[in-house]
C-alpha cells in the first residue's frame, strides 16, 4: 500500500480538488488526509456521511496528540470519519496556528500514513493533501515516506517555472542531492497538471520536456481537467453525474496511468478500470 502526497508551490491552486477526485476513483480502499499546515477546509465545504456536518476536533490534530504518545499506524482510523459517498477523511487543522502543535511529529505522521496497508482495522492507501510547500515548510518530513509526491499546477508560464523549481529543490531534499533528468529516485516525483481539456495532453508533452531538459528528477504524470461545474458537483455545491464530469474522468485516466507507468511496484494490485464513482 501507498501514501500519495499532493502539493504546490506559491500561486497554484487545486491541490484539494485534485486529491479529493483522486481519493473518490482510488480502486482500493483510500483514506484522505488534509495535512496541509494552513490548515483544512473540508469541514466547511464538505457533508459527513450522516448528512451532518464533519467534527473539526477530530483529524488530524488529535491525531497528533495521540502520536506524542507513541503512534502505529492503525490508530490513523481512530481520527478518521466517513464523508457523504462513503470516502474516508482525516480533517486537516483549523488553522495555521495549530500547526504548532504538530512541530517535530511529520515524520511519524508520514510513516503511519505509509504503513496504514498493515492495518488490521483495513488496509487502505492515503492519499495526502499537503497544501503548499515552501522552503520552510515542514511536510517534507513526511513527504520522505510517500511512494509518490504530486506537485500540483496550472499551466500559466510562472506556474510552470515555479514547479519546476519546487521539484528541484525537493528532489536535492528526498534524494539526497543527485541532480538529473534520467534519475527519477523515491519517492517519485511527479508534477500533475491543471489544464484546459484541449490541448491538454499536448501542454503536458511540451511541459515535461521542459522538466527533462532541466533536470529536476521530475516528469508530467498526467493531467486533471480545468472543471469548475465538476468542482462544484465534487464539493457537494452542485447536483448531477458526478463520474461524467470532465474532472473525475481525467481523475480517472491519471489513476490508471499512474499504475501503467510505475508498474504498481509500491501498491501492489492491478492496473485499476473504471473505479468509483
Amino acid at each position: 500500500m501507498a501514501l500519495i502526497a499532493l502539493a504546490a508551490d506559491k500561486g497554484s491552486p487545486g491541490v484539494t480538488t485534485a486529491a479529493v477526485a483522486l481519493a473518490a476513483v482510488w480502486p482500493r480502499r483510500a483514506l484522505l488526509a488534509e495535512a496541509d499546515p494552513a490548515g483544512g477546509d473540508l469541514v466547511y465545504r464538505s457533508v459527513a456521511a450522516h448528512g451532518g456536518s464533519l467534527d473539526p476536533n477530530l483529524g488530524l490534530l488529535s491525531l497528533a496528540a495521540t502520536a506524542r504518545r507513541g503512534l502505529v499506524a492503525e490508530q490513523v482510523w481512530d481520527h478518521a470519519q466517513p464523508m457523504s459517498g462513503g470516502l474516508d477523511v482525516l480533517v486537516g487543522l483549523g488553522s495555521s496556528e495549530q500547526a504548532a502543535g504538530l512541530s517535530g511529529l511529520w515524520g511519524t505522521l508520514g510513516r503511519a500514513f505509509a504503513g496504514l496497508g498493515e492495518s488490521p482495522r483495513g488496509a487502505a492507501d492515503v492519499i495526502a493533501d499537503c497544501g503548499r510547500i515552501g522552503a520552510e515548510s515542514p511536510t517534507p518530513e513526511l513527504l520522505a515516506d510517500a511512494s509518490v509526491v504530486l506537485l500540483v499546477s496550472s499551466t500559466e508560464p510562472e506556474h510552470i517555472a515555479r514547479v519546476r523549481d519546487r521539484a528541484a529543490a525537493l528532489s536535492a531534499k528526498l534524494h539526497g542531492g543527485h541532480r538529473g533528468g534520467a534519475h527519477l529516485g523515491m519517492p517519485l516525483i511527479g508534477v500533475l497538471l491543471i489544464a484546459e481539456p484541449s490541448g491538454a495532453a499536448r501542454t503536458a508533452g511540451q511541459v515535461n520536456t521542459m522538466l527533462l531538459q532541466a533536470q529536476v528528477g521530475a516528469q508530467v504524470v498526467g493531467t486533471i481537467a480545468r472543471d469548475p461545474a465538476g468542482a462544484a458537483q465534487l464539493a457537494g455545491r452542485k447536483g448531477g453525474r458526478l463520474d461524467k464530469t470532465l474532472l473525475i474522468r481525467s481523475a480517472r485516466k491519471v489513476v490508471q496511468d499512474l499504475y501503467r507507468q510505475y508498474g504498481a511496484a509500491w501498491l501492489r494490485g492491478p492496473v485499476p478500470g473504471a473505479g468509483r464513482p
